[in-house]
């Protein structure tokens, strides 16, 4: 490769699903070098090494294995082992993407040794401050040279916060980027969709779901430290869940630390509850396009079904993704649990109110689907144009 050297950081599993696609279009502009950088964040093959694969992400070319310990720990470990590469490499920018603390540390590890610092994600704003993304979001964006944002929201925020708007460009979302190339896949039928629609198929046989069928099932996502860490919260949850599990049959994609809490704390799911096991990013889409409802607390998953118009309801007080509520299909649902299953027992009879007793993507399938505006596949070829021409200039 020729042309300007740029570091492209990768940490956590939303974060190798938004650079798949900017590899691709750094692969397709040809006027930059870049090195794939895995801080190692996530470093299980469940979570990190499957999404390489499927992704067509490249062998990151540095691996730093920094995983585990806290927050500060993890940053402060990430700093020590990206800076000698950083020395060495001198690179012409440092592109990092999203909020997680592999975001923050190579950013502040760049920018401390004069290395320019592009953002993608930048802006988004939950102003919860007890959010670890929403301080590392904040600081990332506070040092960074590119600010590349996903929704109108996001250049607000960062007007507000004085950036200069010669730093803000607005160029669409690349995890919608990589979503629709892999729906793509998924409806050409080639043999990496079939084996992606075989392994949902197992897992779903494997947790005793096999007999769900689309737009009959919901989809569960659970996470985030302040729904899964606190026994009261998580037990809660759980019930609203298998209450509703009663209604619709549930798939609850099991995040490792929400296992861990679940066992601690002895819970066993409801009859129509499904835990499964943390599905590679084209199996877990095979299942919840099919979805009558997700639940989640995941920002990326409120992003995704916004764009392929699959009702949400999202656990949290907050989202830093407003577009989703004003323009997509997502409902900020908070985190009491009686209101959770209040709303998504609603959910349920407003949709079989308009399709009869049917429901899901299967059964609005004439309605069209109303995306964020540059939510059309072509935000990484964005992004690589605008750092292409200024780090040539």
């Amino acid at each position: 490769m020729t042309g300007p050297l740029l570091h492209l950081i990768a940490g956590a599993r939303p974060n190798f699903m938004k650079l798949a696609p900017l590899v691709r279009a750094l692969r397709a502009d040809g006027r930059l070098s870049w090195k794939l950088i895995h801080t190692g964040q996530h470093h299980d093959q469940a979570m990190s090494g499957v999404f390489f694969d499927e992704l067509g992400l490249p062998e990151p070319d540095i691996s730093l294995d920094c995983h585990g310990g806290s927050h500060a720990q993890l940053t402060a470990r990430i700093m020590q082992a990206y800076e000698p590469h950083v020395i060495a490499d001198r690179p012409a920018a440092c592109l990092v993407v999203g909020d997680v603390d592999s975001t923050l540390a190579c950013a502040l590890t760049a920018r401390k040794l004069g290395v320019p610092v592009a953002h993608v994600e930048a802006g988004l704003r939950s102003g919860d401050m007890r959010m670890p993304e929403e301080i590392n979001r904040r600081a990332t964006d506070a040092i960074a040279d590119w600010l590349f944002t996903t929704e109108p929201s996001a250049a607000a925020h960062l007007r507000r916060e004085g950036h200069p708007d010669a730093h803000i460009h607005e160029v669409g979302h690349v995890m919608v980027d990589n979503l629709l190339f892999q729906l793509e896949r998924l409806d050409a039928g080639d043999a990496a969709a079939s084996a992606a629609e075989e392994a949902a198929q197992s897992a779903l046989t494997a947790a005793g779901a096999a007999a769900v069928t689309a737009g009959r099932f919901g989809v569960v996502t659970l996470h985030r430290p302040s729904n899964v860490d606190e026994p009261r919260q998580l037990t809660a949850l759980m019930a609203a869940l298998g209450q509703l599990a009663g209604r619709l049959p549930l798939l609850f994609a099991v995040h490792p630390r929400t296992r861990a809490r679940l066992a601690a704390l002895g819970l066993k799911p409801a009859p129509g509850l499904h835990l499964l096991p943390p599905l590679p990013y084209r199996p877990f889409l095979a299942l919840w396009r099919r979805a009558a409802l997700v639940l989640t607390d995941s920002g990326g998953l409120q992003e995704e079904t916004t764009a392929l118009g699959i009702p949400c309801l999202t656990v949290r007080d907050n989202t830093e993704r407003p577009v989703t509520v004003e323009l997509g299909t997502n409902l900020l649902a908070g985190t009491d649990a009686a209101r959770v299953l209040a709303l998504a027992l609603r959910r349920l009879d407003e949709m079989e109110a308009l399709t009869g007793a049917s429901s899901g993507p299967d059964a609005t399938a004439s309605s069209p689907v109303r995306r964020p505006p540059l939510w059309d596949g072509q935000a990484a070829a964005r992004i690589v144009a605008r750092l292409a021409a200024d780090l040539r200039a």
